[in-house]
């Protein structure tokens, strides 16, 4: 499957609640499931600088990956950008490919 990077900077609002934002992130997760089925986490990051989460997963189709991001937006992300991943391996194999 394909792999992607989202990363999110969350609402001033949503980090103002500190102690719910293990609840939100649970009610994130619940909605992803629900709508994602074929998505399936790698990693989560609590990062330092612009944005301040960084997952790592895989889904089935570029749909399934922007209803990732759109479901983010909708539930206190104020910015959210998702990355196409390519593997280090497959990237070579495509620059060889180029150098027939």
């Amino acid at each position: 499957m394909p792999t992607y990077i989202l990363v999110t900077k969350l609402a001033p609002e949503v980090m103002q609640d500190l102690k719910r934002r293990e609840e939100l992130g649970q009610q994130w997760r619940e909605k992803v499931k629900k709508h994602c089925p074929g998505v399936k986490f790698i990693a989560h990051y609590a990062i330092l600088g612009h944005y301040d989460f960084l997952d790592i997963f895989e889904a089935s189709s570029e749909e399934e990956a922007a209803k990732v991001s759109l479901i983010s937006l909708a539930n206190g992300a104020l910015q959210a950008e998702t990355w196409t991943a390519i593997p280090y391996r497959r990237f070579l194999e495509i620059v060889q490919e180029l150098e027939r």
